[in-house]
């Protein structure tokens, strides 16, 4: 249908969804049109990926579970998005706005408009998209079951396992039968989301044991699918034990219960599952402090977590906890055996190191992201904590 005004159903789909549309022809943007104002688009995080996607119909979903479409036509090429069923936390968009190149006075207005745009199930989303594939390529008939899942699941995980560094933790647990080990093993799981232990949760990772369980579905894909919901609901229950937030938890529940049920191959269901519980635990890792976790720690960790772009008071984190400065300052350091500023410093300092590792955003612009008052605190704070400086942390790190 050579004859089709791409203009005219890009902004049509704009105004009916609800969702930024953009229409390209090659490589050059020929309309953009969005309900709400976003001052930067935030596509341009991941354009690279999303134009990398081939095929008539095609969709990827970021790690914040912001799903994008895709549709080639012959005249043009339409990409929706982003949509999410879920709410990013603010610290999430925060950060999807500084990779964005989002000035600092307009972020507000860019966490407005991403929480003003209309929330869809990925589902809806390529139903949309494949009904529309239908009128511009010819009448071709696509399912949801017949558009590519875009993902590295697999190189993700890879990624993620050392194996030669964490055998030795998993071989000093003890091994489960074969047959009907099931709860054995889901119980070993979910004592290690909950201590946080990302180095043995590694290592049985990297020679995990057969696991047969009971039926609960009628064909594999299902029974598979099931499994997942099942595992990543206890996950979610085990990480709240460890002293992850409620919302935080069941927000990453449900956008992995999302993620898994477009998925039909049944080993990248098995890898997202292993990344699902590999990243509860880590959450939970990163709120134990001390030798002995306690609420109190675990508030602290999960109020840094949640503020990290912006210049931390005590005060105010005293307030937030409903407690005296002078009480939560001494508390926290007579229970973790640190201070509440080395923490919030430290913290700060990890945040800059991923940041510095994964995006080629300049050491000044992180620093300011994170709150720091000027590009020289920055440097000090990272030496300190990081014991070199943030652009040579970079060259070292790549």
């Amino acid at each position: 249908m050579d004859d089709v005004d791409l203009r005219y159903v890009a902004g049509a789909l704009a105004d009916l969804s609800g969702i930024p549309v953009r229409l390209f022809e090659g490589d050059r943007l020929i309309l953009f049109k969005s309900s709400v104002k976003l001052p930067r688009d935030p596509m341009c995080v991941y354009e690279k990926e999303i134009r990398a996607i081939r095929g008539h119909v095609g969709y990827l979903t970021t790690p914040l579970f912001h799903s994008y479409g895709v549709i080639h036509a012959p005249a043009g090429t339409l990409i929706l998005g982003p949509t999410s069923q879920i709410m990013a936390d603010e610290q999430e968009l925060r950060e999807l706005a500084f990779r964005a190149d989002v000035p600092r006075e307009q972020v507000p207005a860019f966490l407005s408009a991403m929480n003003g745009i209309q929330r869809l199930p990925v589902e809806q989303l390529l139903q949309m998209l494949c009904t529309v594939n239908h009128f511009l390529n010819g009448g071709e008939r696509l399912t949801i079951s017949d558009v590519a899942i875009y993902g590295s699941e697999q190189e993700a995980l890879k990624r993620t396992l050392e194996t030669r560094r964490t055998r030795r933790v998993y071989e000093e647990m003890p091994a489960a039968s074969e047959a009907h080990n099931t709860l054995a093993l889901e119980e070993t799981l979910m004592d290690l989301v909950r201590r946080g232990d990302t180095a043995a949760l590694k290592g049985w990772m990297a020679a995990a044991p057969a696991v047969r369980g009971g039926t609960i579905a009628p064909n594999q894909l299902r029974q598979l699918r099931n499994t997942f919901i099942v595992s990543v609901t206890l996950a979610a229950r085990a990480a709240i034990r460890g002293g992850m937030r409620e919302d935080d938890a069941f927000s990453l529940s449900d956008g992995y219960i999302q993620r898994v049920e477009l998925l039909t191959d049944p080993g990248k269901i098995m890898n997202l599952q292993y990344s699902m519980i590999l990243e509860y635990t880590e959450q939970v890792e990163k709120l134990h402090l001390g030798s002995h976790p306690t609420k109190l720690a675990a508030d602290v960790a999960n109020y840094v977590r949640h503020h990290l772009s912006e210049p931390i008071s005590t005060e105010r984190m005293a307030d937030a906890l409903y407690l005296s400065r002078p009480y939560l300052s001494a508390r926290f350091k007579r229970e973790t055996g640190i201070t509440l500023t080395d923490y919030i410093l430290t913290e700060k300092t990890e945040e800059a190191k991923r940041l510095l590792r994964y995006s080629d955003k300049p050491a000044a612009a992180i620093g300011a992201y994170l709150g720091f008052s000027s590009h020289g605190h920055f440097i000090r704070v990272f030496k300190k904590y990081a014991g070199l400086t943030p652009n040579d942390y970079r060259t070292k790190s790549n």
